[in-house]
């Protein structure tokens, strides 16, 4: 009896020791995270739950961070993993998706629906993965800079140890490229990607599985096949050279039979002749029963055939590129660019010179959505391999925990330290502005001091430049400054009506939008006519795309086919059309459309 007693007290013992608190001293805190440290994380995590590690993990990395220690970033990515790994699976499912959907970047190619499991993102993964991830730093880094709320964490996961178990090594050694392998492949790639000019039938859309293209590119790597060496790349732009589709063998024939290589790759998409005949023909989907490298090389294609080629050839050897797609004065158009030899993006290969105004637009294959304005200009610019911009970004976190705790002192603190270290930083500028009004939503004027440091912080990214004077504008107004807020949009219109068209179509689009919602007819068609004949002589097709067809729509659902029909005249006659050219056949063909009502009717 006194046996069990004893028996049962010791035992007693050691489950409540087990679930003490842990705790992490403050000299050790001053240190990096040791290996028996991490390993100890991971073996109370998998027996207790990474709940039972991440408090103390939060807490150490705050006060490393308030100390000014170097190893404060060790730690909040410590953290960072057992807040990520701790996640309910459902929970986690369930936030992506409202995530994708929010972005308006779900496509047909994903599933219809999602399991949920119990557990939490940690539940299968194992030791050997948790202690590759948590003990390398610099991986850890990179992968919670690169990770969106875009990307499905459980398949993110699930894809790292697929790589780790099959090919540990090269795992270890090519952490970056493991990283773009699995924020590209947790979804499938969209129907349009490359592009949507051919069928799912000749060109399925189904990359190889995530682990054997991780191998295929490191051991081709290895073989000093690539034109780039991989391990030096970061997976922010190794993710533009593992969106492939295209099967291993025609990577090889292209590697053999593709001459341009990395000091001259723009010459490939000249290597494709251009089919003039299909373009006469209107045929701009791909009419053979095969699409293959070799298939494209014998038979030549238009352009959008043409970047395609280009661009999986720099990928077959080795060279991240970029396909993009765009309007240009008479038709549609395709180029491609790529990571040069000098580690510069080059991305007016095969872009017509008399079109380089056009803004493409090109897919992140990441997201599946398309690459907005400054972040292509962030990729070119490639500042945040930066220290200094590391920094900025680690300080930006931090201000986000503390924004969450309602720590409010402390955010704003910590993200004026962020945007002052990289003014580019923009979630830095949103933690900052976000804090200043959770702190004093009242003082519009300390909001307003924050937006005109970031219009000023911005203005060579237009995108962002507008973005935030638009933020600027409405708390003008709010305080009743009309005029300044007039001069601000003046000052918008001004500098981009010449060099950047696109950003014009938009503002002019927006107010067609508005007209349509709230005016008459009568003074919709005065808008559009005013706008057509002020903005519209000698444009092309990005003017027909965003204000010609949208208000013809309109006005074929509201029963108003001799208007509509009115509308499209005057834009071929105001317009370029070239004879012969995408433009005239598509304005050809929404006249016929109109002449047939074979428009849809809105319901009353």
């Amino acid at each position: 009896m006194l046996t069990r007693c004893l028996l049962l007290a010791l035992l007693l013992c050691g489950s409540i020791a087990a679930q003490e608190t842990l705790a992490i001293p403050a000299e050790e805190l001053a240190r990096a995270p040791t290996a028996a440290r991490i390993s100890a994380l991971v073996d109370r995590a998998t027996a207790q739950g990474w709940g039972s590690v991440m408090p103390a993990l939060r807490s150490g990395a705050q006060s490393a961070y308030a100390a000014n220690s170097g190893y404060s970033a060790q730690w909040y990515y410590l953290y960072r993993w057992a807040r990520l790994l701790g996640t309910p699976y459902a929970k986690a499912i369930q936030d992506w998706i409202k995530s994708v959907e929010k972005a308006q970047v779900a496509h047909a190619n994903m599933a219809a629906s999602y399991e949920y499991r119990p557990g939490s993102l940690a539940a299968g993964l194992s030791r050997e993965l948790l202690l590759a991830l948590l003990g390398n730093a610099t991986m850890s880094e990179e992968f919670f800079q690169l990770l969106s709320p875009l990307d499905n964490p459980a398949e993110v996961l699930a894809i790292l140890q697929k790589i780790q178990q099959k090919e540990p090594a090269l795992f270890a050694a090519y952490p970056s490229l493991a990283l773009a392998v699995a924020v590209v492949h947790d979804v499938p790639p969209s129907p349009q990607w490359p592009h949507g000019q051919v069928s799912a039938t000749l060109l399925p859309r189904k990359p190889p599985p995530p682990e054997l293209l991780f191998g295929h590119l490191a051991r081709q790597d290895r073989a000093n096949g690539t034109g780039h060496k991989l391990v030096r790349l970061p997976a922010s732009e190794l993710k533009f050279l593992v969106d492939i589709v295209t099967p291993f063998a025609e990577l090889d024939w292209a590697r053999q039979n593709v001459a341009p290589g990395l000091a001259d790759l723009g010459k490939a998409y000249d290597l494709i002749k251009y089919r003039k005949d299909r373009v006469a023909a209107n045929q701009y989907n791909w009419p053979g029963n095969a699409y293959t490298l070799p298939v494209i090389f014998q038979q030549g294609g238009i352009c959008v055939d043409q970047a395609y080629f280009a661009s999986t050839a720099g990928k077959a050897k080795g060279i991240p590129t970029i396909m993009f797609r765009g309007a240009g004065l008479d038709g549609r158009h395709a180029w491609f660019g790529f990571l040069d030899a000098n580690q510069r993006w080059q991305l007016d290969c095969g872009r017509y010179e008399e079109q380089k105004f056009v803004t493409g637009l090109a897919f992140d294959p990441q997201t599946w959505g398309n690459i907005n304005d400054h972040e292509l200009l962030f990729i070119t610019e490639r500042f945040r391999a930066l220290p200094t911009y590391k920094l900025s970004v680690l300080h930006a976190e931090f201000a986000g925990d503390y924004l969450r705790e309602g720590r409010l002192d402390l955010a704003l603190k910590a993200a004026r330290e962020s945007v002052n270290r990289d003014r580019r930083n923009l979630d830095g500028w949103e933690i900052l502005l976000a804090a200043q009004k959770a702190g004093a939503p009242a003082d519009l004027r300390a909001q307003e001091a924050i937006l005109r440091e970031a219009v000023l912080a911005f203005q060579k990214y237009p995108d962002l430049e507008i973005r935030f004077s638009r933020a600027l504008i409405e708390i003008l107004r709010q305080r009743g400054e009309t005029s300044l807020a007039a001069f601000e949009e003046q000052r918008l219109a001004k500098k981009y009506q010449a060099g950047r068209q696109d950003l014009s179509l938009g503002q002019m689009a927006a107010v067609m939008q508005r007209s349509m919602k709230t005016d008459d007819l009568a003074t919709q068609i005065k808008v559009f006519n005013r706008t057509l004949d002020t903005s519209g002589r000698g444009a092309g097709i990005d003017f027909y795309d965003n204000l010609v067809v949208p208000f013809v729509v309109h006005l074929a659902s509201q029963g108003q086919m001799p208007a509509a029909l009115q509308a499209v005249e005057r834009a071929k006659r105001t317009l370029r059309v070239e004879p012969g050219s995408q433009l005239e056949g598509e304005i050809a063909t929404l006249a016929a459309r109109l002449k047939s009502a074979d428009f849809p009717k809105k319901a009353d």
